[in-house]
C-alpha cells in the first residue's frame, strides 16, 4: 500500500509513518458508527486516515455536548491518557464522516515514545490543540449565548465537510451543543426568517456568510 500522501503529520518522518501502518489495524467506518464508548477501557489509540470523528461527553442524565473534531491525520488525545494509564474512557467517539481508522495497540504507543521523538512530538501538538478546543467549549458555555453557540457550530461543520449543505437533525444539533431540540428548532427558525440558512427535512443549506463564520 502506498501511503507516501497519508497521513501529513508524519511526513517529516516516513518511517514512522510506515511503522504506524505496519503495527496498526486498519478498519472503515461509516457516518453514525460509534468507535469509542464512555468508559470502556482503551486498547488501542485511533489514528484517522479519511473522513472524521466527532468526540462526545455525556452527563448523568444523559445530556451530551460536543468537545472537538478529530480530522484526517490527528488522533484523540483522551484515548492516548485512557489507554496509557490504563483507564476507562471519559469521552464517546462517533464517525462524523465515512472513515478510515488506524488502531494502535497500547503497548506500541508506548514503544514509539522511546523510538520516534516525532511522535512524543505529534502527541505533544495534539495535547496543545485540544486544550484549546475545549477551552473555546468552556468559554461559550459559561459566556456565549445558545444562538451564538449554534452559529459557530454550523461554520465548523461546514468547514469541516466543505459544504454548506449539512444533513443533520436538530436533535442531532442539540446533542452537540448540550440544549433542548425544541431551543434549536426555534433558533433555525429564526435563522431561516434571516435567510441566514435554509431549512429542509434532515438537512440545513448554509447562506456563504454563516458557513464562512461571519
Amino acid at each position: 500500500m502506498d501511503h507516501v500522501n497519508s497521513l501529513p503529520a508524519f511526513q517529516s518522518s516516513p518511517e514512522l509513518r510506515e511503522k504506524l501502518y505496519e503495527y496498526s489495524m486498519i478498519k472503515k467506518f461509516k457516518e453514525g458508527d460509534i468507535i469509542l464508548q464512555e468508559n470502556a477501557y482503551v486498547r488501542a489509540i485511533p489514528i484517522v486516515a479519511k473522513g472524521s470523528i466527532r468526540v462526545m461527553r455525556t452527563d448523568e442524565e444523559g445530556r451530551e455536548i460536543l468537545l472537538y473534531y478529530i480530522k484526517a491525520g490527528e488522533s484523540c488525545i483522551m484515548s492516548f491518557l485512557g489507554g496509557m494509564h490504563q483507564e476507562t474512557s471519559k469521552v464517546r467517539a462517533v464517525v462524523e464522516e465515512d472513515a478510515e481508522i488506524l488502531f494502535l495497540p497500547i503497548d506500541h504507543v508506548n514503544k514509539f515514545i522511546k523510538e520516534y521523538p516525532q511522535w512524543l512530538d505529534y502527541i505533544f501538538r495534539l495535547y496543545h490543540k485540544r486544550f484549546e478546543e475545549l477551552l473555546e467549549v468552556v468559554n461559550a458555555v459559561a459566556f456565549k449565548k445558545v444562538d451564538e453557540r449554534l452559529l459557530t457550530l454550523l461554520h465548523k461543520k461546514a468547514a469541516l465537510t466543505k459544504s454548506n449543505t449539512l444533513s443533520i437533525t436538530h436533535e442531532q444539533l442539540a446533542n452537540e451543543l448540550g440544549t433542548a431540540r425544541v431551543v434549536v428548532s426555534r433558533l433555525l427558525k429564526q435563522l431561516e426568517e434571516a435567510g441566514k440558512v435554509s431549512l429542509g427535512r434532515n438537512k440545513i443549506e448554509l447562506s456563504d456568510e454563516v458557513a464562512a463564520g461571519k
